[in-house]
């Protein structure tokens, strides 16, 4: 008697491998075409409940804005206070601090390593006393609400391998980004929208900054419908969204419902799953052709609204009119907001370019955070402030003129969702060059980000080329427990 499991399948003996894909893939069409009057019904869909079909654990973020500083900005003239180098200006780097540490090429062959004192001044904030430069009067305002982490390190200590390591969890190009993991699994809450949105802007600390690549928001591995989605400024926010003069709504859906039909019939023949990806993607465009014009149109947003972020958020494409962007989009439940502001690169004019940085990102800054508090999203919204490493306590160049890159201890941020407010992780030696307490690996903060979103890192992954990949790599890793507000165990 046979099992009615393997009903229709006699047929399929020497069969060859087109002719099955052809005669099963009718009806892996049929659901991937269901799935488009129901969003999100496909594994790996952008929308919907995601891959894992709901969070390992009960959630604390909704979403994720992370405010990433291109450049590596200088912990020891921002966040952590070191009097020994201003006792020590001029002197050399003790070898038992630096212990054989290697130098990038640009401040390797110096004959001499000066310390360099912060010309900026510290003082403790708010009732938490954490000390934070006068250079950030804004985000010291705020200091009540952050987790600042002061013992960030990386393996990485050039800029390309140090973006690429922050952002997907490898130095090496092509593994999915943060902002992709967390569509792949979540998906988003907002048929309308991608879940991973990306903003760009350039600062005046260094102008041009260094270069910002599509890959450190892209799907790497995973299917590419979880790539971030690059939102310009203007009134046309994303390439080819606005329909041709003469064309209507009616006639536009009769087109993506021919061209669906097309690539069905392509899926029957060849059933690869990025056709099913981009049929998704069309319906999420012809979407978006509404959704999207109306989150930039600033015109709803009351005076005060600027008053808060500053003039600069009336300009589209400033940080500041970016940080705004980021709170209209978290309104909307888009999933994952990522700015990237690049010119933190100071290896010389170290006061005048960090001053400068420091006014393009401050005011706004902080005025994301009380924004998203006011309207009660801060609490399940995660906030990430930081860059890719830190910058060197010797000089680069002239005494007093830069700082070169430094893996070693670094500085960021976070806020809300389900972070501890007001205090700080982690401690570096007086020379800010070595970390004594509670070292955090760039591969613990992403632990810790997918923690708050109720994900256990080590069960998330993704099959390819016979292995179980991870945005946490292979490494032991761990989300940071001391700056949870809920220590719940992962279940």
């Amino acid at each position: 008697m046979k099992s009615p499991l393997c009903t229709g399948f006699e047929s399929t003996v020497g069969m060859s491998r087109r002719g099955f894909l052809n005669s099963f893939g009718m009806g892996l069409g049929g659901i991937a075409l269901g799935s488009l009057l129901q969003p999100g019904a496909l594994p790996g869909a952008p929308t919907g409940r995601g891959v894992m079909g709901g969070p390992h654990f009960a959630p604390k973020a909704k979403r994720i804005i992370y405010l990433f500083q291109s450049g590596g900005p200088s912990q020891l003239d921002l966040f952590d206070p070191k009097p020994t180098l201003i006792e020590k200006h001029g002197t050399e780097l003790p070898e038992a601090i630096r212990r054989g540490q290697r130098l990038t090429a640009m401040s390797g062959n110096q004959a001499s390593l000066p310390l360099v004192g912060s010309p900026f001044k510290f003082a403790p904030r708010g009732q938490s006393g954490v000390e934070i430069s006068d250079m950030l009067p804004h985000v010291s305002g705020i200091a009540d609400d952050l987790c600042l982490i002061r013992s960030m390190h990386t393996e990485a200590i050039n800029h390309d391998p140090g973006i690429t390591l922050i952002n997907t969890g490898s130095q090496i190009p092509g593994r999915p980004s943060l902002g992709a993991w967390a569509s792949y699994g979540l998906g988003s809450a907002n048929a309308d929208m991608p879940a991973y949105i990306v903003l760009l802007s350039q600062g005046n600390g260094k102008n041009p900054g260094q270069p910002i690549f599509s890959r450190l928001w892209g799907s790497g591995i995973l299917p590419s419908n979880h790539q971030g989605v690059l939102m310009r400024s203007g009134k046309n926010p994303l390439l080819y969204l606005k329909d041709p003069s003469g064309l209507n709504r009616p006639t536009r859906r009769e087109m993506l419902d021919d061209l669906a039909a097309l690539n069905e019939g392509s899926f029957a023949r060849f059933g690869d799953p990025e056709i099913q990806t981009r049929i998704a993607q069309y319906e999420m465009a012809f979407r978006m052709q509404t959704a999207a014009p109306e989150i930039v149109d600033l015109s709803d947003e009351p005076e005060s609204t600027f008053k808060l972020y500053g003039e600069d958020a009336r300009r589209p494409g400033t940080y500041a009119y970016n940080c705004l962007l980021a709170r209209r989009l978290a309104e909307r439940d888009v999933r994952f907001v990522q700015l990237f502001h690049r010119g933190w690169d100071q290896h010389g004019s170290l006061v005048p370019h960090l001053t400068a940085q420091c006014k393009d990102t401050d005011q706004a800054s902080a005025a994301l955070v009380t924004d998203l508090e006011q309207r009660g999203l801060l609490e399940d919204t995660l906030v990430i402030w930081g860059g890719e490493f830190g910058r060197t306590s010797y000089s680069q160049g002239g005494l007093g003129n830069g700082r070169d890159h430094h893996g070693r201890c670094f500085s960021i941020w976070m806020a809300g969702g389900g972070i501890k407010r007001g205090g700080v992780h982690g401690a570096t030696d007086e020379y800010c060059y070595n970390i004594v307490k509670d070292p955090v690996h760039i591969n613990d903060m992403n632990a810790t980000i997918l923690h708050c979103m109720g994900i256990d890192h080590e069960r998330f992954t993704f099959k390819f080329q016979g292995l179980n990949t991870r945005l946490t790599g292979v490494e032991e890793a761990h989300a940071i427990k001391q700056i949870l507000i809920s220590k719940q165990s992962i279940t």
